[in-house]
Formats: C-alpha cells, sequence, structure tokens
C-alpha cells in the first residue's frame, strides 16, 4: 500500500522473539478514524529520530501481514523509511484534537464487541471502549525473568552483532514486568470483565517509580495504582484502547481482549467548573 500517516496511540510492553529480538506491537488510528496495527517494529532499535511517542502523527510504507488474519495488522514494508510527522498536544480544549480522531467509534457493551470480533466476517480485534464503571485495579506476582531459551539467543545474536557494529553502545533487552496489571470492570449491562493492561506506560511507569522509591517495589506499585485508578479510573473520563492476541483470537476463547492502552481526557464536567481569566 501508499505511505500511510497514523496516529500513534499505543504502544505495547517489549516482548521477545527469538526471530525479530525485542519487539513492540504498535496500534493506531489513520486519518479516517479507523484502526491499524502495526507488527513488527524492534522499536528501540530505531534511529533516534524515528522513536515515535503517543498522539505522534507518523507516516510509514505498510504491507498486509499475511500471516495474520486479523484484517487491522499490517508490517512495515521497510523501517528506513518510517518518518515522525508531528505531535498532537492534549490541550487546548481538553484533549479536542486527539478526540476527534480517537472517538469516532466507541463500544460500550462487550458483548457486541467480542460478537464482532468472533464473526468470521468483521474479526474485529481493535476497539475504543466507554466502560460504565471501573471497579478495581488488580497487582498480580508473575515470573520476573524471560524465557531462558529466549534470552540467551537473542545474547548470542547481540554478541555476534557488535563484532562488527555498535560495538560502543551494545543492545540491552528490557526488564520484564514482575508484576500483571489489571482493570476489573462493568458495561452498559453490568457484564464484569478483568482484562489485563499490557502497554508501554504502565511498564515505564512502574520503572519510574521502583527508582524513585529506591527500589521498593511495594511501594512502585501502590504509586502506579495511584495512577491508573484512584486518578484515572476515578477523576478522568477513561476510555480503553482494547486489542485481541492474536492466540487468543485463533482459538476463539471466551473473550479475547487485553487492554493495550488508556484515554483519559478530564471529564467535561469538571472543565466547566474550573476557573476562567473572568472568574479569576
Amino acid at each position: 500500500m501508499a505511505l500511510t500517516k497514523v496516529l500513534i496511540a499505543v504502544k505495547t510492553y517489549p516482548t521477545l522473539s527469538t526471530k525479530y529480538g525485542e519487539l513492540v506491537c504498535t496500534a493506531g488510528f489513520r486519518e479516517d478514524g479507523s484502526w491499524i496495527r502495526i507488527y513488527p517494529i524492534p522499536f528501540r532499535k530505531l534511529d533516534y529520530d524515528q522513536r515515535y511517542k503517543k498522539y505522534d502523527w507518523i507516516e510509514i510504507d505498510l504491507i498486509k501481514n499475511k500471516s495474520d488474519f486479523r484484517p487491522e495488522s499490517y508490517k512495515p514494508a521497510y523501517y528506513d523509511g518510517l518518518k515522525v510527522l508531528n505531535h498532537i498536544e492534549p490541550q487546548p480544549n481538553n484533549w479536542q484534537k486527539r478526540k476527534e480522531i480517537v472517538l469516532r467509534k466507541v463500544y460500550t457493551n462487550l458483548s457486541t464487541l467480542i460478537a464482532e470480533a468472533k464473526d468470521k466476517k468483521l474479526r474485529t480485534s481493535l476497539a475504543v471502549f466507554k466502560p460504565k464503571e471501573i471497579l478495581e485495579f488488580k497487582i498480580e506476582a508473575v515470573n520476573r525473568n524471560w524465557d531462558k531459551d529466549k534470552l540467551a539467543d537473542l545474547e548470542a545474536k547481540s554478541k555476534q552483532l557488535n563484532l562488527f557494529e555498535n560495538a560502543d553502545n551494545p543492545f540491552i533487552v528490557v526488564d520484564k514486568l514482575p508484576y500483571k496489571f489489571s482493570y476489573k470492570f462493568l458495561d452498559e449491562e453490568d457484564r464484569e470483565s478483568t482484562q489485563m493492561i499490557e502497554d508501554w506506560e504502565i511498564g515505564a511507569l512502574y520503572r519510574k517509580m521502583l527508582a524513585k522509591n529506591e527500589g521498593s517495589e511495594v511501594k512502585a506499585c501502590e504509586d502506579v495504582k495511584n495512577k491508573y485508578f484512584n486518578d484515572f479510573a476515578r477523576t478522568k473520563d477513561i476510555h480503553l484502547f482494547l486489542g485481541t492476541t492474536f492466540i487468543n483470537q485463533l482459538r476463539g476463547v471466551p473473550n479475547p481482549f487485553i487492554i493495550i492502552g488508556t484515554f483519559h481526557p478530564k471529564k467535561e464536567e469538571d472543565i466547566q467548573k474550573e476557573p476562567t481569566l473572568f472568574d479569576l
């Protein structure tokens, strides 16, 4: 396909692949508001001027990912042509320019969305979802180490590359998160669901809070909960970016979706309560 403009809305936390190395899955919106998934991208190996942020418009040459049945899934034809064009700031007007792209189609019924994911004609795999209420933010300890075989394979490949290039700045695989973070929430019909949050931002926040709290994992987790539950879920107009995992949608599990990001502008009623220059 021709060069495509994509508004980046999602970067998942890195995973390991013996074929491609450390990878992130990126998702975002075309100019018409339709979703697109871009995978694989070895994000931390990109040149610095190609390392996009959330709500950057990028331009990239994409081809359909024929190994992925999901209609939104594409992969880069090549990486060198990726360009970061510009960034949409959150202000003025409470994320309005972001909303014009992101909120064109919003689901409120989880059963409807899952039915679309299982429909062989639609196979919907990316969506913006507005929960009726977020009930809980869950934190669970998980295996804190990457798969040993994959890691050993990547380290061996990295050493081979370093003989020829980048010897002064070898690539180091990002640490695996030792916790799984999830939201428990209700949809418009009070259907309850618990879904894992697997975006780059929550992992980066955990690492930042871990450093701030001098290595205390308990305090770092408390800070993550404060941001995602006490702030985003309780005080903001929160929407969830949902995406299926390839294997779960292929197998037809009851709910193939996970949370791959959040969209959290201020509530409009809170904006209206804020004092203006004339009130000060």
